[in-house]
């Protein structure tokens, strides 16, 4: 009998240390469900972005961190305030009864860290609906990081506290520099550092005897002009170095003002290097071709976040050199083997502080509703767009075959700005000489209509890959947004036609006519025809051009409320350049040739 009651509570401690061992490893697998969820979202700008291509490491450093700072979880113990003892609780007692005020009873941190929780999962659902319609809205990207980044603080706050938030909150927001800055803050910096990068050259060019212009942004030398674009802005350099500063800063375990000296310095070693980049670069298309320029665009750019890296350890180093923190030395980012005494002096300081490693875990039902959670947004969003397709069928499918023989033909290069605001998969552009039928050769000046033509003709051509960006990506390339930002003005629009592609389908084309008037010379007409094309369309509908023209919030809404996630699109352009304008049936005529252009693939 006396063995049989010895044995219950052994029993007792051994089922409590399970459940506590389930409710551990289920806490771990919800996290990691938020944080892949996370991850997998940003991973669409870190694969078509080569900006922020960098993010790729983030999450393992962030993972790094955290293990690191898992190591020293026992110090937290230590910035917990101590207990009070029984006689001042007594004392206390006494004195709010002499005082007659009654007790201010506070809701415990526990359950406001449980509520706040709820309110953080409840807008997982709203955001992720428009994540899947728009992932290319970073406001969206930047909730959801704070989200996922609360939501672990605060399971971090209701485990140890706050002393525990402040251990740990650091590894938490790490992610958050993988995170896309937003348009209105990085397009202006963009377009500075581009200025600047140019203006720098130029002038130190200049001094060492290399003629150059500055044109803006562009660089004209002997050979040509170079362009500094987003890519050479430095804007990447600089959020690369903003990254690898705070990683050291925290490997090193500097303080605040140090972290912070540390940051400047990479920045300026980022700054000054892509300064020599740019210098180096306009240098080689001086002494040497446009050619050489490509070649060696690359090497120079990893060029600078080696040097980033090797500058930023070596600041580091020198920062930490020398420095204690909890008794100890910190060298090469972690920290070194603890003597037995200095354990026993870690645990003599966490025994007078009065405190005992008392953490706890949240509640198993909750961890469960939790993870449960997240399994039903996300089969609950993929549900609202598989609902929402499940009446589409594939469109016919066509590609371009490019108007290589034609007199004039040439390749136009795509600018930065332009790939870099469409991301499509598959693009090109070109143009050739174009006479209208009927209309005699006539003399004109300029490098854009020769003197044996009358005119020029473009094609654009973009292809956008199922699933690998917004549907509001190929309605961003339209004419009646573009040319008018570039100084063309809209002088008519003639509707959508359709026109025969191989007597098996018809394409759609939308007209529209602008004018762009020079001072001094004679204006420039453009007929412009444009057609978008779904590679999924809903079974009874015509597969024709969707009004999204611009990415305001009603658009992006309607997105999410019909359910368009990017079925695979395409978008073919034609202009036609001339001198004269063109009567509706010429342009329509000329418009009714492009479809030759256009192959019908089974």
């Amino acid at each position: 009998m006396s063995s049989t009651l010895a044995q219950t509570p052994t029993r007792r401690v051994a089922t409590q240390e399970n459940g506590l061992a389930l409710r551990f490893i289920l806490l771990w697998a919800t996290l990691a469900l938020l944080w892949f969820i996370l991850c997998r979202d940003l991973s669409l700008e870190w694969s078509s972005n080569e900006q922020y291509s960098y993010g790729w490491f983030v999450p393992f450093f962030a993972a790094f961190l955290f293990w690191l700072r898992w190591e020293d979880r026992h110090l937290v113990c230590l910035g917990r305030r101590p207990s009070r003892p029984a006689e001042m609780h007594d004392q206390a007692g006494r004195l709010i009864a002499e005082s007659g005020q009654r007790p201010n009873f506070r809701i415990p941190t526990s359950v406001l860290c449980l509520l706040a929780s709820v309110l953080l999962l409840l807008l997982l659902l709203p955001l992720r609906l428009f994540e899947i319609a728009n992932p290319d809205w970073r406001p969206l990207s930047w909730m959801h990081a704070l989200s996922v980044v609360g939501l672990t603080l605060l399971v971090i706050g209701y485990w140890g506290g706050r002393a525990a938030v402040r251990h740990f909150v650091f590894p938490v927001c790490f992610i958050l520099v993988a995170v896309p800055w937003l348009t209105p803050i990085e397009a202006p910096l963009v377009q500075w550092l581009m200025r600047i990068v140019a203006a720098v050259a130029t002038e130190t060019l200049t001094l060492f005897g290399t003629p150059a212009q500055l044109e803006g942004s562009l660089i004209r030398v002997n050979n040509g002009v170079v362009g500094v674009s987003e890519a050479c802005s430095g804007v990447r350099s600089l959020q690369t170095s903003l990254m690898i500063g705070l990683l050291f800063g925290e490997l090193k375990r500097l303080s605040i003002a140090r972290r912070f000296w540390l940051i400047g310095a990479a920045l300026a070693i980022a700054l000054v290097a892509n300064f020599g980049r740019a210098l180096f670069l306009v240098w080689i298309a001086a002494t040497q071709n446009l050619a050489a320029v490509e070649r060696w665009h690359d090497i120079a750019g990893y060029a600078i976040v080696g040097a980033v890296f090797v500058g930023t350890i070596a600041i580091a180093s020198a920062l930490a050199k020398g420095r204690t923190e909890d008794g100890h030395l910190v060298r090469l980012g972690r920290r070194t083997s603890r003597p037995a005494e200095e354990h026993d002096q870690t645990g003599r300081l966490i025994a007078e502080s009065g405190q005992r490693p008392n953490f706890r875990l949240p509640p198993f039902s909750f961890i469960l509703l939790t993870f449960s959670w997240l399994l039903l947004v996300e089969a609950s969003v993929s549900g609202w767009y598989r609902w929402h397709e499940r009446n589409l069928v594939p469109a016919r499918r066509w590609t371009v075959q490019w108007p290589e023989t034609e007199p004039g033909f040439r390749e136009l290069p795509i600018e930065g700005h332009t790939s870099e605001m469409l991301r499509y998969d598959r693009g090109r552009q070109v143009s050739w000489a174009y006479t209208p039928i009927g209309t005699p050769d006539a003399p004109n000046v300029g490098p854009l209509f020769p003197a044996e033509r009358t005119g020029r003709a473009f094609l654009f051509f973009f292809r956008w890959e199922p699933g690998t960006a917004t549907v509001l990506r190929a309605r961003a390339h339209r004419p009646e947004g573009c040319l008018p930002a570039v100084g063309w003005r809209p002088v008519g629009e003639s509707g959508i036609r359709f026109y025969p592609v191989a007597e098996v389908f018809a394409l759609p084309f939308q007209h529209f006519s602008f004018m762009h008037e020079d001072p001094g010379s004679r204006p420039i007409y453009a007929e412009t025809f444009f057609c978008l094309r779904e590679d999924l369309v809903r079974a009874g509908e015509s597969a024709d051009t969707i009004p999204f023209s611009h990415w305001s919030i009603p658009e992006r809404w309607e997105a999410v409320r019909k359910g368009l996630r990017n079925p695979g699109q395409q978008v073919m352009e034609f202009v036609l350049m001339t001198r004269q304008p063109l009567s509706k049936g010429a342009a329509v005529t000329a418009a009714s040739g492009v479809t030759r252009f256009a192959a019908y693939a089974a």
